[in-house]
């Protein structure tokens, strides 16, 4: 890559701890003329909500030879807001094959001498082991711009070499911030070639002069975040370049999926390794199992649940996996690890699998997207045999010459299971790594039914307008495994119990739990609940003689994402397809009947389905409803129908039935 990543996090843990030991290095240093050149330019457009704008990005990449690349970096920002300050931290990543050779910044204010930051200045930092990674051996050398306040301009410049893994490299021009200018220079050796790659942008020739090729826009907009869009890599414009020597064996390795998969294939190839204590256990698991599908679940629930995810990275372990018997040995190791062992385990078990290369926010890859680098996660593609069908085995694709293909990632505990995918992988694209080198296929979309929240309360309203009684909750597929991921280090039952508090506080004004219990929080594959009894005071509402009752009791699922004055420039991405349903029964107090009674809700569009009703029986007042997502997107076009459903959500979970007093008085 081309260095710091313009499409950068807005905020980094770690980073308000650099800033104590970077502070108070700066020294008056004259700003290059290149960033002093840039202080009369007129900005590019943007609106009042703009933080900053990148006045110049420029990269020069040099490619010496197969194993050497060098790249030249420059950038300034004006900042423009308070929140832009954020652009004065800046860092360039390095590792034992990628050496920063110079790394300096500076800032011209709008009134007094310019400031300087050179190399010696900064702090080289690790990232926090976190998420199971231990070992990563990339570091980021960190440099704090002294004032980057509204009115200023800061800049920097590095320069890095380093040994490529990939002949390919980036150009992202389009930024949160917009952009007046973006170059992009690549010089290559005598003799060699290049292929382009074009993401949310049409192409632009290069000018082919001075010896290298040159790339220039201007006046890139920014692209302004909004709730729930598709991921940044995405949508933003980019370029993606590939370079090798002319004539050689390596033209296509990366300028084609298939390339791309060849090139995998080649790292994966002999990390397949048995032993006798991995097929030891493999007859241990599948003892008594009398199908192959039960030997599957045998074998996927031991890497899941048994082999822990930590990652080591180092080198060219970021990339290829670990031998299967030294992960085994181990017992952990990290997403290609855990697919490679589990890949060799259904080996011995006669069944054939591959590997699926692909990036876990869904959107960053898609039918259209050229073939490069853009993938941080592997799972396992399970070649099914044909007496293998069974109704849980619903994220199965066939494919047209290796026939019914499970996909399922067994890298994370606790989570889905076997047979299901995690909604952010459903529809997503991947690289499918065969033999015959690597496709881009698109992963199944599960039914609606298969995630989602089955929510019953048996409840009793006191003439005192208190609400009482027990909610059983019973939760499948993603709206399971995110609890289960969200309560597995918990132990305090205080602690067990935040859910249930998180979901009364949104609904009610005050409450008290009674008691609380947790359901299969281990058993994967059974829905997970929360059985809990609660009362709250003043639920209803008098008015005179009336009580006002919401019968929506618990649960908000309308949203206010575009109740902006802004018209949406991005679809909606849904976390996964989604089935909730509600059903709540409110036992009226004596001497109460029912006077009126909310209307029916129902809307019903491609994407999704909400429909509601409310009804009496006895002296019970039911209420009823549910949500179906359908799509996982939903164009900028249906965004008037996406409000509407919001909007008739909203309306309903607002509703009350009113209640009178029974017999004459009551009229």
């Amino acid at each position: 890559m081309t260095g710091i990543n313009p499409i950068r996090p807005r905020v980094i843990v770690w980073a308000a701890f650099c800033l104590m030991a970077i502070s108070g290095r700066a020294a008056a240093g004259d700003a290059p003329q290149w960033m002093h050149a840039l202080v009369s330019v007129p900005l590019p457009a943007h609106d009042e909500k703009t933080d900053a704008v990148v006045l110049l990005s420029d990269v020069n990449v040099t490619v010496l030879g197969t194993d050497k690349i060098r790249t030249h970096v420059r950038e300034a920002y004006k900042i423009l807001r308070p929140e832009g300050r954020e652009h004065g931290l800046i860092w360039v990543e390095f590792n034992p094959e990628r050496k920063v050779k110079d790394f300096r910044a500076w800032c011209i204010p709008a009134q007094g001498r310019d400031y300087e930051v050179k190399e010696k200045d900064a702090i080289d930092v690790a990232d926090p082991a976190e998420g199971g990674y231990l070992i990563d051996d990339t570091k980021r050398k960190i440099l704090q711009i002294p004032a980057p306040d509204p009115g200023n301009i800061i800049g920097y410049e590095y320069e890095v070499e380093e040994e490529p893994f990939w002949l390919q490299d980036a150009w992202y021009f389009q930024r949160p911030d917009p952009v007046r200018e973006s170059h992009f220079s690549l010089q290559l050796p005598p003799g060699w070639v290049f292929k382009t790659a074009w993401i949310s942008h049409a192409e632009i020739k290069p000018d082919e002069t001075g010896g290298a090729l040159n790339w220039a826009i201007t006046d890139v907009p920014g692209i302004r975040s909004e709730p729930e869009m598709p991921p940044w890599k995405g949508v933003a414009g980019q370029m993606v370049v590939t370079f090798f020597p002319s004539g050689t064996p390596a033209k296509d390795e990366f300028a084609s999926w298939d390339g791309i998969g060849n090139w995998i294939g080649h790292l994966y190839s002999d990390r397949m390794t048995t032993s006798d204590a991995i097929k030891q256990k493999v007859a241990t698991l599948t003892a008594g199992k009398t199908s192959q599908l039960q030997k599957m679940q045998a074998i996927a629930q031991f890497v899941q649940h048994d082999i822990r995810y930590v990652a080591i990275s180092l080198g060219i372990g970021g990339i290829q996996p670990h031998p299967s018997a030294e992960v085994f040995a181990h017992k952990y190791g990290d997403c290609k690890d855990k697919a490679t062992l589990m890949r060799t385990m259904l080996r011995e078990i006669g069944v054939d699998s591959y590997d699926v290369i692909i990036n876990a926010a869904r959107g960053t890859v898609t039918r259209d997207t050229p073939p490069h680098n853009a993938f941080d996660h592997v799972i396992v593609a399970i070649r099914l045999p044909d007496d293998v069908k069974d109704a849980s085995l619903t994220a199965v694709v066939q494919h047209p010459k290796l026939g019914r293909l499970l996909y399922y990632d067994p890298t994370y505990d606790i989570m889905i299971p076997f047979g299901q995918l995690r909604g952010n992988l459903q529809g997503n694209y991947g690289l499918l790594v065969t033999a015959d080198g690597g496709e881009l296929v698109q992963l199944p979309q599960e039914p609606p039914s298969m995630n989602g929240i089955r929510r019953v309360g048996k409840l009793t309203l006191e003439l005192t307008g208190g609400l009482r009684g027990e909610i059983n909750e019973r939760r499948i597929g993603d709206s399971a495994s995110s609890e289960r991921w969200r309560l597995r280090t918990v132990t305090k039952d205080t602690d067990r119990i935040k859910p249930i508090e998180d979901l009364l506080s949104g609904s009610l004004g005050n409450f008290q739990i009674v008691k609380a219990s947790l359901i299969n929080i281990e058993q994967t594959d059974q829905p997970f609940g929360f059985d809990y009894s609660f009362q709250s005071s003043n639920y209803a509402k008098m008015a005179g003689n009336l009580l006002l009752v919401r019968p929506r009791v618990l649960g908000n699922k309308s949203s206010g994402i575009l109740e902006t004055k802004e018209p949406r420039k991005f679809p909606v991405e849904f976390d996964g397809p989604l089935q909730d349903t509600d059903s709540f029964d409110i036992t009226l107090p004596p001497g109460y009947v029912v006077d009126d009674l909310p209307p029916p809700m129902n809307a019903d569009y491609s994407f999704a389905s909400y429909h509601s009703k409310t009804q009496t029986s006895g002296n019970v007042l039911h209420y009823e409803r549910s949500l179906e997502i359908k799509e996982l997107s939903v164009p900028v076009e249906k965004m008037d129908q996406l409000k509407k459903l919001y909007r008739i959500i909203a309306t309903d979970e607002r509703n009350t039935a009113v209640l009178r007093p029974a017999g004459p008085g009551g009229n």
